[in-house]
């Protein structure tokens, strides 16, 4: 037989095999998913090209799988924000924070990260609602459950100079605490501008 043949025969039969190992892994990875986990992908996927009803389709589609799904409810209380139908979300966060802190572990981090996020997004909602002392102690809620889940850029706030930055929600919880000690006819405590760059939070993985 041809050398040159039968080399290029193995090594085709090695890519072959190697790609056939990948869609096999693939696959099983795919089948052996938590039920309503792809959903709430679909669901982050269509919420961040602002397909909103689609997005909520695919959130629904999540819950009838798995009702109580964390990533779905979050995702779609994300989509509501996203429209400021505040009502609508604030029952998602609602329905959410009682959830965790009921059911969550002290090991689940992914859970506790979870929880973290949805007061740090309830207070988003109490903030653009100008409910201020509310969404200060949603904020050191979120802060307290786990700091690093939204330590992530937030509302923005004022500093040195009368300049403008993002600022996190320690950030933002700080400058709150700040201005609400104040005489009320002293306070500054919403910027239009920079309240409409709110960032909402999200755990990496749901």
């Amino acid at each position: 037989m041809n050398t040159r043949v039968l080399k290029r025969f193995v090594i085709y039969m090695a890519i072959l095999t190697f790609v056939m190992f990948t869609v096999w892994a693939l696959i099983r990875s795919f089948m052996n998913r938590p039920p309503g986990d792809y959903e709430t992908e679909v669901c982050d996927i269509r919420l961040k090209d602002q397909l909103f009803d689609k997005a909520i389709q695919a959130a629904d589609k999540a819950l009838e799988k798995s009702p109580n799904h964390r990533g779905a409810i979050m995702c779609k209380a994300l989509v509501f924000i996203s429209q400021k139908m505040y009502t609508e979300a604030n029952q998602e966060l609602d329905y959410l924070i009682n959830y965790l802190e009921t059911t969550v572990k002290d090991d689940d981090r992914t859970g506790i990260g979870t929880l973290a996020a949805a007061y740090a997004n309830r207070g988003i909602i109490k903030d653009r609602n100008k409910n201020y002392e509310g969404a200060l102690r949603d904020y050191v809620k979120a802060l307290g459950i786990d700091h690093e889940a939204v330590a992530g850029p937030g509302l923005g706030t004022i500093i040195l100079n009368y300049k403008f930055k993002s600022s996190s929600v320690k950030e933002r919880a700080l400058y709150l605490n700040e201005q609400l000690q104040l005489p009320e006819n002293e306070r500054v405590l919403s910027i239009k501008e920079l309240d409409e760059g709110q960032v909402m939070h999200k755990p990496g993985k749901l």
